[in-house]
């Protein structure tokens, strides 16, 4: 069965992956993105620019813009990473710290509010969170802002679970694995290529019994 997919951050990286996997199986797939690469304006997706999700007004311009149209699947993937190298505490810039807060703890929860409306019975969300978010998993400690900011989504979205259980959305959180993007330098153990089509199977999963459960895109199950 066709789907119409929304996708935040679609212009590179795991975004841009996604679109191309989905497209494949002839999906309508919105791509947002704040400028459009050329890698995804070679795409048949329907590519929105201008997209920040830092902005509301940003998003309810693109909502208007696509008044009517109802999407079975919301992947709220635009994410940043900052350098956050510090000897010290007293080093720590924050600054950046309240960017990423903005960007990966605000932007989905933006996102998912302002398209809301657009999202039916049985519609999914899929947050693409990350294993650094994790409580327990943290044995290295460092990178204050981008933990704190993916923690934060983890708990957002448990939240979102909770508030709009009796309208039949489902969500997920989803961790890409250590993924060779712009983000990570090009390092990690998957291409985005790998990454994005785990991150399919794993969604494609996501059902009523197991929705707001934070997992890896190879499909183990996180701890908080």
């Amino acid at each position: 069965m066709k789907q119409t997919i929304l996708i935040t951050g679609a212009n590179r990286g795991i975004g841009l992956e996604l679109t191309k996997r989905y497209l494949e199986e002839g999906n309508r797939v919105f791509a947002l993105c704040r400028k459009a690469s050329p890698e995804l304006k070679k795409l048949s997706a329907e590519v929105i620019e201008g997209c920040d999700v830092t902005s509301l007004p940003s998003l309810q311009k693109i909502a208007r813009e696509i008044a009517g149209v109802q999407f079975d699947l919301l992947i709220c993937n635009a994410g940043v990473l900052n350098d956050e190298q510090m000897m010290k505490l007293e080093e720590a810039d924050f600054e950046s710290m309240l960017y990423q807060f903005n960007v990966n703890s605000l932007g989905p929860l933006r996102t998912f509010s302002t398209f809301r409306r657009h999202l039916t019975n049985g519609s999914k969300v899929a947050m693409i969170t990350s294993r650094m978010g994790s409580i327990s998993d943290n044995t290295s400690g460092g990178h204050y802002g981008y933990r704190m900011s993916k923690t934060a989504l983890n708990m957002a979205t448990r939240s979102l679970v909770k508030d709009f259980a009796n309208d039949g959305i489902l969500f997920g959180l989803f961790h890409p694995g250590w993924v060779q993007t712009e983000m990570t330098g090009h390092t990690g153990q998957l291409t985005a290529e790998e990454s994005s089509q785990f991150l399919k199977k794993r969604i494609s999963e996501l059902t009523s019994q197991n929705t707001g459960g934070f997992w890896h895109c190879q499909g183990e199950e996180l701890q908080w």
